[in-house]
């Protein structure tokens, strides 16, 4: 028998789907569910942290999605840094999930230290969801980021000078290996969801550390996007989410480029030479691609990496540090790591 409550529930995701279409989400991502790949065909995990995003993302795929509700798994992560209402918080998830009848994770943040930083608390909630995936044999993660959280992005990467892969994100479908994250409310302004919620009258969680100023996004949130909208004249979010999609574009392209160059030979080296000659910004991609390919390599600095490119461009033969393991080494047009012991050719920079 379902309960009286199961019932409200159930009905409020339906009245939700009514008012957000499936046509409303982002074809990328309607694209995907609908597709064969494996992925698609496994069980869905949804980030679910009981606030208006993330619950409307339960409840929409809940809703557009029937045959897939029992393979719908909602995990929840309680980073413990606001007392009992990050405990009110997983209760209310609970008790959603289990009048939807879905399955859940729950994890606890169990070595949060006072005050950490928005790194610190993804590392660890994505840590979570990595653990989560691996027990439930799901490869897709469901994100409730919006289009409010594109515009939000975009300015604090422009901040710290992120490229055309940095700023075309949040992706709506970001690949990570054989795992893919997914974000169909890109479509989507924080404040549709809202009206969309309370239309279908379903309750949710506020957390309020959103609002205060402790936070770079809270901050840009707060004070720099209302001002750049103002100042602007006209809709801005939508607009960064129009430059998103095309910036996107604009970085599968360059990918692509790169791999029909194949400059890479087993992985770990990269020839230089038949890179002679072509865009900057292609062989900025190449050196990033190969750097990441090197597992005893240290972290470059910004200006190390602008050194290591500018010999790279050169294609002339060289060597630099890559911190106390190792060199990159440019010698017969190949761009190598050499380790400390193996590194005697050259005059050490």
């Amino acid at each position: 028998m379902i309960k009286r409550n199961d019932n409200v529930w159930r009905r409020r995701a339906a009245a939700l789907g009514e008012l957000l279409p499936r046509e409303r989400l982002h074809p990328a991502v309607r694209a995907w569910a609908e597709s064969r790949r494996v992925a698609a065909r496994g069980p869905w995990a949804v980030a679910l942290s009981g606030g208006a995003d993330s619950l409307g993302l339960l409840l929409l795929l809940w809703a557009h999605w029937p045959e897939r509700r029992r393979r719908l798994v909602a995990l929840h992560f309680n980073h413990r840094l606001r007392g009992r209402a990050a405990d009110a918080d997983e209760r209310f998830c609970r008790k959603v999930c289990a009048a939807l009848g879905l399955r859940s994770s729950f994890g606890r943040w169990r070595r949060a230290r006072r005050d950490p930083s928005e790194e610190e608390a993804r590392v660890a909630r994505f840590a979570f969801f990595n653990r989560a995936l691996r027990r439930a044999g799901a490869r897709a993660l469901w994100l409730g980021h919006h289009q409010n959280d594109i515009a939000e992005t975009m300015l604090m990467r422009l901040a710290r000078g992120s490229g055309a892969a940095g700023l075309s994100a949040p992706r709506p479908v970001q690949r990570m290996g054989d795992r893919v994250h997914l974000r169909p409310l890109l479509t989507l302004k924080k404040e549709e969801i809202i009206a969309a919620l309370r239309a279908a009258g379903v309750p949710w969680r506020e957390d309020q550390t959103n609002t205060s100023g402790g936070f770079f996004r809270n901050r840009v949130r707060r004070h720099v996007v209302p001002a750049w909208q103002k100042a602007a004249g006209r809709d801005a979010v939508a607009g960064a989410a129009l430059a998103r999609e095309l910036l996107e574009e604009d970085d599968q392209a360059l990918e692509a480029w790169l791999d029909a160059l194949r400059p890479f030979r087993s992985g770990r080296t990269l020839d230089v030479a038949s890179l002679a000659g072509r865009p900057r910004a292609l062989i900025r991609r190449a050196l990033r691609r190969w750097l990441a390919a090197q597992p005893r390599a240290g972290e470059l600095s910004r200006q190390g990496f602008e050194d290591l490119l500018a010999v790279v461009t050169t294609g002339r033969p060289a060597r630099r540090s890559l911190g106390r393991n190792g060199f990159a080494v440019i010698r017969g047009g190949l761009l190598r790591f050499e380790p400390e012991r193996s590194g005697r050719g050259l005059r050490r920079k």
